[in-house]
């Protein structure tokens, strides 16, 4: 346990110091685990593309141009407009005005990137329940001109990074000096609910939500970011609008003009970023709680000290057991926590166990192999080598036990292969046997069977061993029409016999020390052998016994009673 103890406490360093590859890490398995949820539909998304540039000579756009776009939306009957574009200067060709009155016809939000300028919009609207906190702030915003911001609100625009590059967290609203900005997104929900505040609520540690009038109290983590579900919104273009009462984020998608963002969906313009922002503030996103760290360090005690425990204190067979069920249940923990919204990351304690198992088995190996050489050193003088060796190899992990089980067992055999063999190459004729003992065992295969073995052209199939199978009987006699109509259908011009039937028998592995096979053993089992034998006899390429047929739901021709090896009494037999 010194070691252990020594290896966890060396494990719980990287999650203590935010270890950047252990951060990637956590970071890649939420963005695999966590759904993808569906479109609110209250959003849509408007791409300015290439070709509409061209058409319109080229960029920028003049400002009458999206004066017309966003009036034509608003008769398209859109709620309202966020343009994911920067007008830091005037128009050249002086259509700021006409731009400025579309955008007062309608709750309309224009983007305001970060960028460190220094220069900050004045605090509106914000209201504060709880202790005053202080935050990382804002380093400043490039601030449209203010005719097109008197006539509609500005949204804050930025994409901070996680440590892998890519963009998983946006902060619904950011400090300044002189208070706060609301992100794009927040601030399109906010004129979406005619609202004209916000309230932030704070605790100890930051931010714990954000309230905007009309929406439900939004939770965030302490730096006021929402975990960003990448959501498919519907998206349009101006050749074909579907935009009736949506809100609608304008940005363009032509190459050169806005930079793509790195997501974990891939590279996205900032104008679908500020409406999967959107959306995610409408959804119960997942988000990462305060206490991350304090419960991922517990995970990780715990388990491992269990992991070492158990290695420790039970046999090598019955630990490994255990600790599989252990990563087992860990696994499912950390899926179950993510699948109620809580991103806390178990990979890292996964790791830790398994390290820690390697750990503890290679010292549990070694201290048996010194017990080995304990035991031929105390007991070479008395017993013979071989016993010896019998002792230190523990022999009894190599006995071959079995049980006792209901199964139904099919004897298969390819009549006329003996003509078939002097008539054909052997080429030919390994070929046609391949194909037909593959169309039986395809068939097994399909109905939950059991190939046990190939005895040259004949095939031996079990049905509920070594697993449980329901209705395994019916499922036999399917697999029997199912054989006897794909060798119809192949046209290989050779016959088959098939024999049926169920009972008890002993099943396991059956062999010597060195090499043994999963096979079943019974009279059930010489029966259905029989059967198979009788297929000639009785005229018929298909023969069940009665405990197989008493089972089956369908109809079923009874033959004459036969005789067979090792039974006194007549037999009954079926056919299909």
């Amino acid at each position: 346990m010194r070691w252990a103890s020594l290896l966890l406490f060396v494990l719980t360093l990287p999650l203590i110091f935010n270890s950047p590859i252990l951060e990637t890490l956590r970071l890649k398995t939420f963005d695999q685990l966590v759904d993808i949820p569906n479109p609110t539909g209250y959003f849509t998304i408007l791409n300015i593309t290439e070709d509409y540039i061209d058409s319109q000579g080229g960029y920028p756009l003049p400002r009458q141009t999206l004066a017309d776009i966003h009036i034509k939306l608003l008769q398209e009957g859109a709620l309202g407009v966020g343009w994911v574009m920067l007008f830091p200067h005037p128009d050249r060709l002086e259509g700021d005005i006409k731009f400025a009155e579309a955008l007062s016809y309608s709750p309309s939000v224009i983007a305001m990137p970060e960028v460190a300028n220094s220069s900050y919009p004045k605090t509106h609207g914000t209201v504060i329940k709880g202790p005053d906190i202080n935050l990382p702030q804002a380093q400043g915003f490039l601030q449209n001109i203010e005719i097109l911001k008197n006539n509609s609100s500005q949204g804050a625009v930025s994409a901070p990074v996680d440590v892998d590059n890519l963009v998983r967290q946006i902060p619904l609203i950011q400090q300044t000096p002189n208070g706060w900005v609301a992100s794009f997104g927040t601030e399109v929900l906010k004129i979406l609910g005619g609202g004209n505040t916000y309230q932030i609520i704070t605790n100890e540690n930051g931010i714990e939500m954000i309230r905007v009038r009309g929406l439900d109290p939004i939770p965030t983590d302490s730096y006021g970011r929402k975990w960003i579900s990448w959501v498919d919104t519907p998206q349009t273009t101006l050749d074909n609008l579907d935009v009736t009462n949506k809100f609608v984020f304008v940005g363009f998608t032509a190459k050169g003009i806005s930079n793509q963002v790195a997501t974990p969906v891939g590279l996205l313009e900032p104008h679908k970023i500020q409406a999967a922002l959107a959306e995610s503030i409408l959804l119960e996103t997942p988000q990462i709680p305060d206490y991350r760290l304090f419960t991922e360090l517990l995970l990780l005690s715990v388990s491992g000290l269990v992991t070492a425990l158990v290695i420790n204190y039970f046999g090598m067979t019955l630990s490994g057991v255990l600790v599989g069920g252990l990563f087992s249940s860990m696994a499912y923990l950390g899926y179950y926590f993510i699948s109620l919204g809580y991103l806390i990351d178990v990979t890292w304690s996964l790791i830790s166990m398994t390290l820690l198992s390697l750990q503890q088995f290679y010292l549990r190996f070694r201290q048996q192999y010194k017990l080995r050489q304990q035991i031929k050193k105390q007991f070479e003088h008395y017993l013979d080598p071989r016993q010896v060796k019998r002792l230190q190899d523990n022999p009894e992990l190599l006995k071959l036990g079995g049980e006792r089980r209901n199964c139904t067992i099919m004897f298969t055999d390819v009549r006329g292969f003996t003509s078939l063999s002097e008539k054909l190459k052997p080429e030919e004729v390994i070929e046609i046997m391949n194909k037909a003992l593959t169309i039986q065992a395809n068939a097994v295969k399909d109905n939950d069977g059991m190939v046990d073995k190939y005895i040259g052209d004949a095939m031996m199939a079990v049905w509920n061993a070594p697993i449980d199978v329901e209705h395994h009987e019916e499922k036999a006699i399917q697999t029997a029409l199912q054989i006897r109509h794909a060798m119809q259908e192949a046209e290989l011009d050779i016959e088959i016999g098939i024999g049926i039937n169920s009972g008890e028998v002993v099943a396991g592995n059956m062999g010597s020390d060195s090499r043994f096979e999963y096979s079943v053993l019974g009279d059930a089992c010489n029966l259905a052998a029989r059967l198979e034998s009788s297929c000639k006899t009785v005229g018929k390429n298909l023969v069940i016994g009665e405990a197989t047929i008493n089972k089956y739901k369908g109809k079923a021709i009874e033959l004459d009673s036969i005789l067979v090896k090792g039974k006194e009494k007549p037999v009954k037999i079926y056919t299909i």
